[in-house]
């Protein structure tokens, strides 16, 4: 099993692959692409098989991608003037 950062070196950003969004291995699927397929309910072993250059490791890391992001986010309360 992958670490943390062995799963995070998986997604890459490149301003040439498809406009710089995050992407599995500089390949053209986004992690977008399968988060967005997780939340519909696609299952994992699907993705393998529509995707058959994906490993479950691709997987884990677009989650831990997803989870780094969130745990990055900060609401703070603005006075108004």
């Amino acid at each position: 099993m992958l670490n943390r950062t062995q799963l995070l070196d998986r997604i890459t950003t490149n301003p040439n692959v498809l406009v710089g969004k995050p992407t599995i291995r500089g390949m053209r699927i986004s992690v977008e692409q399968i988060l967005t397929a997780l939340a519909a309910g696609v299952p994992a072993s699907d993705l393998l098989e529509d995707y058959p250059e994906l490993e479950m490791a691709d997987i884990q890391a677009v989650l831990a991608y997803a989870a780094e992001r969130v745990s990055e986010e900060r609401v703070y309360l603005l006075a108004a003037a």
